[in-house]
């Protein structure tokens, strides 16, 4: 059996990316989730209603300690098994202007996003290594990389995991593992929900926000045989609005 991990699998993109995953690749999807056990029932439902296989795996990306001692649980109960595909998709915002930013609002974006890159990925990257084949896909965003006012902590995080992919890209890449990252632009998600679509629209090239499909699609391409040459890259999926 072959194991894929998502990070914030239970709603929007994330959700999307581990059902694509199970339908395209045969994966057993592990689905991480924080709170919401509800949200990610749902999506393991939908994996297995294509025929697909998964499971839910409980923690949060941000905390080291509960994710180190999820993992190793989890390895424990399953000591063959290797995960070749890590999506660390799992974000927050905390979104308001750079100088009224409460510590808490800047800290908990950044351990999140990035921390929890690190916190998930660097305790699975030996076994994939021994390997010799795996899969590491960040999400980013556009903030990312072009900045977002309002957004500078989400910015920061997402910025720095950008570079954090392209160093990793080259410590690992002779072993046959790759690490992209995609960075959406304005996706239809919880976390675009309050956002004034009309005008935002005015803005994109295509005039409309992505879907969470879309982005899955390219996230299950990345992890293909068909994407092994590609590495160290930032995939935008923004509709035009930047490149």
């Amino acid at each position: 059996m072959k194991y894929a991990l998502v990070t914030g699998g239970s709603r929007g993109i994330g959700r999307a990316i581990c059902v694509q995953l199970a339908l395209d690749h045969g994966y057993h999807v592990l689905i991480n989730y924080q709170s919401n056990q509800e949200a990610a029932q749902e999506t393991l439902r939908l994996i297995e209603k294509n025929d697909g296989s998964g499971e839910l795996l409980q923690f949060n990306v941000a905390n080291a300690s509960d994710t180190s001692n999820a993992l190793a649980t989890w390895q424990k109960s399953t000591p063959e098994a290797i995960i070749e595909v890590i999506v660390n998709n799992a974000g927050i915002t905390k979104d308001g202007l750079f100088m009224w930013m409460k510590p808490e609002d800047w800290k908990t974006v950044i351990d999140t996003s990035l921390n929890g890159f690190y916190n998930v990925t660097q305790p699975l990257l030996q076994p994939m290594l021994l390997n010799r084949f795996g899969r590491i896909i960040n999400i980013v965003s556009l903030s990312g990389l072009k900045g977002t006012p309002g957004q500078t902590n989400y910015a920061a995080a997402k910025g720095a995991l950008i570079a954090a992919t392209k160093s990793l890209a080259h410590e690992v890449a002779k072993r046959n593992v790759t690490v992209n990252a995609v960075a959406p632009g304005f996706i239809e998600s919880d976390m675009t929900s309050e956002l004034d679509v009309a005008s935002l629209k005015k803005l994109i090239p295509v005039n409309r926000f992505g879907t969470p499909q879309e982005i899955a699609h390219v996230v299950s391409f990345l992890t293909s045989q068909k994407a092994s040459y590609i590495t160290g890259e930032v995939i935008n999926i923004n509709g035009g609005i930047y490149s």
